[in-house]
C-alpha cells in the first residue's frame, strides 16, 4: 500500500505518508466516535476488533512509508542510520512522555506503535541492504538472527509485568 501510493500513484513518499496518516486518523476517529475510546483495553467485541485491525493496517503501512521517506534518497535522504535515529528519538520522546507527563496513555501507545514499524524497517534495511545502497550487506538470515537475538535479550533483561484483561476482576491462579 505504501509503495502503491508512492510509485503507482506517483505522489511520492510525502504524499503517500500524508494519505496514510489521514486514513489512520479517520480510522481512529470513527473508532472513537463509534465506541467512545480507542484504547486497546476496550477490544471486547468483534466490532471493536474490526476497528483495531483497520487501525493496525493503516499504522503499519504508514510506518513503512515513513521509514522509506526518511531513508530513501528520493525522500528526505537521511539513510538507514539517520532514519533509525529519528524514529528511535521519537520513541525516546514517547517514553519520556510516559514517565514524566500525564499525557494520555492511549495516545502514547498509538504513537509508540506507529514509530516501531519505521524503526524496525530502517534497522532491517540497514542490516541487509547492499553497501552501495547504504546497508551493511548482511544476508537476510543474519539480519533476522541479529534482530531476533536483540528481541530475546530485551525480553530476558528488561523487567516484565503481567497485565490484566479489563474484564477480569481477579487474577486466576
Amino acid at each position: 500500500m505504501a509503495d502503491f501510493a508512492d510509485r503507482s500513484l506517483g505522489i511520492g513518499y510525502a504524499g503517500g505518508s500524508l494519505i496514510l496518516f489521514v486514513l489512520l486518523m479517520v480510522s481512529l476517529g470513527v473508532w472513537y466516535w463509534s465506541v467512545g475510546s480507542v484504547s486497546v483495553d476496550t477490544i471486547t467485541s468483534p466490532k471493536v476488533e474490526m476497528f483495531y485491525w483497520a487501525t493496525i493496517l493503516f499504522s503499519q503501512t504508514l510506518g513503512t512509508a515513513l521509514g522509506d521517506w526518511m531513508a530513501d534518497p528520493t525522500g528526505l535522504g537521511l539513510g538507514y542510520e539517520g532514519g533509525a535515529l529519528v524514529f528511535a528519538a521519537g520513541l525516546a520522546l514517547v517514553a519520556a512522555g510516559y514517565f514524566y507527563t500525564r499525557v494520555s496513555r492511549t495516545l502514547l501507545f498509538w504513537s509508540a506503535f506507529i514509530l516501531t514499524r519505521p524503526l524496525g524497517a530502517t534497522v532491517g534495511d540497514l542490516l541487509d541492504k547492499p553497501h552501495a545502497n547504504g546497508g551493511l550487506a548482511l544476508s537476510r538470515f543474519y539480519a533476522s538472527a541479529i534482530l531476533a537475538a536483540f528481541i530475546i535479550a530485551c525480553i530476558l533483561f528488561l523487567s516484565q509485568k503481567a497485565g490484566e484483561h479489563p474484564g477480569e476482576s481477579q487474577r486466576i491462579s
